[in-house]
């Protein structure tokens, strides 16, 4: 499986720090990544402060990192 870029693996996730210009640009992908993620049924692990937002993706039902994660990271870095 091959990680995307800008993800990094932590244990059974990968995770990515995105930024933003500001507060404005860093919820406005969360609104964009949240409409991606329930189309795709696999939600993230995410965090956001300020500019950043900072995601960790693993298939809990599986038990760690599949490629719903894989295909989930594609599509946020898309949206990024």
């Amino acid at each position: 499986m091959t990680i995307p870029d800008g993800w990094t693996r932590e244990g059974d996730a990968i995770v990515r720090t995105f930024r933003f210009a500001d507060f404005s640009g860093a919820w406005g992908f969360m609104s964009r990544a949240a409409l991606a993620a329930e189309r795709m049924d696999h939600h993230p692990d995410w965090r956001n402060v300020w500019n950043r937002v900072e995601v960790r993706l693993t298939t809990h039902d599986a038990g760690g990192l599949t490629e719903k994660d894989v295909a989930l990271a594609e599509a946020l870095n898309r949206l990024a």
